[in-house]
């Protein structure tokens, strides 16, 4: 049972889903941060960034594992992270390049696209000494990210539509934070559980994704 939920958290937090996450949070804690041009353009600003920053990754990924460049998409060997690791670092490059100067797209957004790419490429350098998680640079970032947001771009609580009940769910930013670190350490403990990777290497990952966004942040509000 636990090894059935440690994959499910493991695939539910996959690194490639953060930047969606982070996008759907803040349409929903600041809506208002992204303009007023309307649902149509909201709408086009979801597709774009949510196609090159998961679906042209996983695609490449996908063409990877078919032409046999990388063995399964759990890339247990270290070489076999190479490839998909610049190839989403480039889609992340040019994810940055579109939105930074974007008057629809709000300025933290940027700098969160901004530490991912930060984060991609130190671990892909790390990647030739040791086997740092990935998942765990995505926890830390998320983690370091939903800290900015919540302290300086929103409301005090997010609202969140319940379709089937025609209204809305009220959730106070405090509490997703405090969600977003028990997630962060539930992933830590399925990789670990999953024997994906070594404690250093699980440390190492969140640490890496908090400074990313940090040094982002100074950069881009320097």
């Amino acid at each position: 049972m636990l090894n059935i939920i440690a994959r499910l958290i493991s695939w539910i937090m996959h690194p490639l889903f953060i930047i969606g996450y982070v996008l759907a949070f803040l349409i929903l804690a600041n809506p208002y941060s992204f303009g007023f041009a309307g649902a149509k353009t909201l709408g086009l600003v979801v597709i774009s960034v949510l196609s090159i920053a998961i679906m042209f990754p996983m695609i490449s990924i996908a063409m990877m594992k078919a032409l046999g460049f990388v063995k399964s998409f759990e890339m247990h060997d270290r070489k076999e992270r190479i490839g998909p690791l610049i190839t989403t670092g480039l889609f992340y490059m040019w994810l940055y390049v579109n939105i930074r100067n974007n008057d629809h797209i709000p300025g933290v957004l940027s700098s969160f696209v901004l530490g991912c790419t930060i984060a991609i490429f130190m671990a892909l350098v790390i990647n030739s000494f040791t086997k740092v998680s990935l998942h765990t640079i995505a926890a830390g970032g998320l983690v370091a990210g939903m800290l900015v947001f919540v302290f300086n771009y929103t409301y005090g609580y997010t609202d969140i539509p319940v379709s089937l009940l025609d209204t809305q769910l009220r959730v106070s930013d405090r509490m997703a934070v405090m969600a977003t670190f028990f997630l962060a350490g539930c992933v830590g403990f399925a990789r670990l559980y999953l024997r994906a990777h070594r404690e250093d290497e699980i440390y190492g990952g969140y640490i890496i994704g908090i400074l990313s966004q940090m040094v982002a942040f100074r950069l881009f509000f320097h």
